[in-house]
């Protein structure tokens, strides 16, 4: 592999949501989830303490509910085009993501995104229990892509927000897809489209030389 490309999820992937406020429509307790996500991308708040607020909201609910909500997520155009262009020039496309892992596994494995990250909800036999077992912030999620063995120059960043910034001043190239005005001010370039493969001849011209 020449290098390392990594993908935010929401508000890159998912485009006009997030996953957890998409899953928190359908079990109550949105208003109190988009309160909390407004409260983090605004600095007020960091994502253990969200994290806490949206497991709440998921607790007595059945993974197999969870997962029925996200099959219908919406999703960017060209998202299985850009992981095999990928994979065709020898890049590792992986999910850098703060989305719970439930979140992840779904992208992952229906367009072949090589890893992913995020935190973990607590389920018992098959049903949340409204805990959080595992965290992740901002710089665990850099951490998880810095983890997979490339040199930092090797490293692509495709991502939106306030979670990509430790990420983005890491890597060797990052691309703000559709970002928030804090994304766009650090990235190498902003992009916006409603296709990912928008951003493939950027990757193109980083990794030509490699």
């Amino acid at each position: 592999m020449r290098g390392l490309v990594c993908f935010d999820v929401d508000g890159t992937l998912v485009p006009g949501t997030t996953s957890c406020a998409w899953v928190a429509a359908v079990l109550g307790h949105e208003a109190e989830l988009r309160a909390a996500e407004a409260a983090y991308d605004a600095g007020r708040m960091s994502n253990q303490e969200a994290s806490v607020i949206d497991a709440r909201g998921w607790a007595g609910h059945t993974e197999a509910e969870v997962l029925a909500r996200l099959e219908t997520l919406p999703l960017v155009a060209g998202i299985g085009e850009t992981v095999a262009w990928c994979h065709d020039h020898d890049l590792r496309p992986i999910l850098t993501t703060l989305a719970w892992t439930p979140v992840g596994r779904i992208p992952a494995r229906r367009f072949g995104f090589d890893a992913y990250c995020g935190p973990v909800p607590e389920a018992v036999g098959g049903r949340y229990t409204g805990e959080v077992a595992e965290h992740l912030d901002e710089y665990g999620k850099r951490d998880f892509a810095l983890a997979q063995g490339f040199a930092p120059e090797l490293c692509a960043a495709v991502g939106d927000s306030r979670s990509d910034l430790p990420l983005f001043a890491a890597a060797g190239l990052s691309i703000a897809f559709n970002a928030a005005p804090a994304a766009r001010a650090v990235a190498t370039h902003a992009v916006d489209s409603g296709d990912l493969r928008a951003v493939v001849p950027l990757l193109e011209r980083q990794f030509s030389s490699v």
